[in-house]
């Protein structure tokens, strides 16, 4: 039985989607088109793929295992045409990225900003998520991460210099109850932290003394999922919270918040893009990792 490849494109861009709809909108085709393919799919393979219902599409254990089995070759085979397509001309074509919400200096405008500029022809779509997933086996082109997660076969290019984590609160909290003079003092105060997700534990704080690490639970009274609602009620007054440097780098600078503990906060390697190591790269990763390479 040979393989149909246009079949299992379309059937890797339902998987990515999860969706009918949206497969058939980002191919231009309508979504009959797409359930088509798929249904004659399954009858060559002779199994079910992908369970659908009126609000949802899932994949079957078969379909999970087909599409972690051809999403790589499929993207290889992607960049090969593009390579292809594109010389002597401009990247182009989604360029899909998942990017940690912690990774500031990615983030915060100007590094994307002229990329977009000087690659016209390039969509770039960023979904900032913090959790941890397989981006090939998800469609993604790439991702940004600290550097200490990223698996090893990864190629990784710094998209920052080094990082610390730092404890900081409002100058009226400092004046009222006093700065801690150890981690350990933490237990006591009032502290604002993060965690994941719903339903999932709030991120134990990180330290180091003498060059040994430790982590410490603090009394969290409040917890949330979004950084900026962090330092939101951190200069409001609300307690210390803990988080990148980075994302503090503002505030502090402005006065609104103070460092606290710096003697514990270590620095620690920082962001980097990384992507799977392929033969073929597609024009349009490669302009962002030149991008990168070139920025001062």
């Amino acid at each position: 039985m040979l393989p149909d490849f246009n079949a299992l494109a379309v059937f890797a861009l339902v998987a990515e989607e999860k969706s009918f709809r949206a497969a058939a909108s980002r191919m231009g085709v309508t979504r009959s088109a797409v359930s088509q393919t798929i249904r004659k799919l399954e009858e060559t393979m002779g199994i079910a793929l992908v369970s659908r219902t009126t609000r949802s599409v899932s994949l079957t254990e078969a379909g999970e295992r087909l599409y972690a089995e051809a999403a790589p070759a499929l993207s290889d085979m992607r960049g090969a045409f593009e390579a292809a397509a594109n010389l002597g001309g401009r990247p182009r074509g989604r360029l899909q990225l998942a990017v940690s919400s912690i990774a500031e200096s990615f983030l915060s405008g100007p590094l994307l900003a002229t990329f977009a500029e000087q690659n016209p022809d390039v969509e770039l779509h960023v979904t900032v998520t913090d959790e941890e997933f397989d981006i090939v086996a998800e469609g993604y082109d790439a991702g940004v991460r600290l550097g200490e997660v990223i698996a090893q076969d990864m190629i990784a290019v710094p998209v920052s210099g080094d990082q610390r984590q730092l404890a900081v609160a409002s100058p009226a909290y400092v004046e009222r109850f006093g700065a801690p003079a150890h981690p350990s003092e933490l237990a006591a105060r009032r502290c604002i932290g993060w965690r994941r997700g719903a339903g999932l534990a709030p991120y134990r704080w990180e330290f180091a003394e003498n060059g040994r690490e430790f982590s410490v639970a603090v009394a969290q009274t409040v917890t949330t999922t979004d950084m900026a609602l962090m330092t939101r009620l951190a200069i409001s007054g609300a307690g210390i919270t803990f988080g990148m440097e980075d994302c503090f780098r503002d505030a502090i600078d402005r006065g609104e918040l103070v460092p606290l503990l710096e003697e514990f906060c270590p620095y620690f390697p920082g962001f980097y893009l990384y992507y799977p190591s392929r033969r073929n790269m597609a024009p349009k990763l490669r302009a962002l990792v030149d991008h990168l390479r070139r920025r001062p």
